[in-house]
């Protein structure tokens, strides 16, 4: 009887372990989970030109948060994509200027378009607008962009940033002319 008790008592506190184990295993992932993706480029010039910043892209609960400091730009608006290849090594300032990043990113094979059009390229961003100073901010959700990994993910891509304006519906590129910033999205480490 003192055996069975003791078996008892041991296997009631193993349970209680395992519990306690899982509820804390539980929360720990909840946290986890509940902590938002975050990446960010680093935007350098192509040959020629004098524009850098940095973009940030931040999960919310409906898309994700561009949040773009950029200077060294001309007043007026700038094209302003992610493209293909996580790639800025090809510096020149042509029309094809940092071409190693490819085209828009575009994996469901969409028409270009604005960034509320019901179709478009995953990487349509729109325009960035530099005032007077050539200094632009842009802050706002985009409902199509992702950070989470699979095919429509944003993370290891290039955001470019073009000499002219997009308008949004020339195809394939909105005509915005040629590339005088590029800088490749990683993902940052999670707090």
């Amino acid at each position: 009887m003192i055996m069975n008790l003791r078996l008892f008592v041991c296997w009631l506190t193993l349970a209680s372990c395992l519990v306690t184990g899982f509820t804390v295993f539980a929360q720990e992932k909840e946290q986890k989970s509940s902590t938002p993706l975050r990446a960010v480029a680093v935007l350098r010039s192509t040959e020629g030109n004098k524009v850098t910043g940095v973009v940030t892209f931040t999960e919310v609960a409906d898309g994700v948060r561009v949040d773009a400091q950029v200077t060294g730009l001309t007043p007026g608006k700038h094209g302003f994509h992610v493209h293909e290849f996580g790639d800025c090594s090809s510096a020149d300032g042509s029309a094809v200027g940092a071409s190693a990043a490819g085209d828009h990113f575009n994996p469901t094979k969409n028409p270009h378009g604005a960034p509320d059009a019901a179709q478009r390229h995953e990487g349509d961003m729109g325009n960035i607008e530099a005032d007077g100073s050539g200094v632009p901010k842009l802050n706002y959700v985009d409902h199509t962009l992702s950070l989470h990994d699979g095919a429509k993910s944003i993370i290891g891509r290039s955001v470019i940033v073009h000499e002219k304006a997009d308008d949004l519906k020339s195809q394939p590129s909105g005509d915005a002319g040629g590339r005088i910033a590029c800088g490749v999205i990683g993902r940052v480490k999670s707090q």
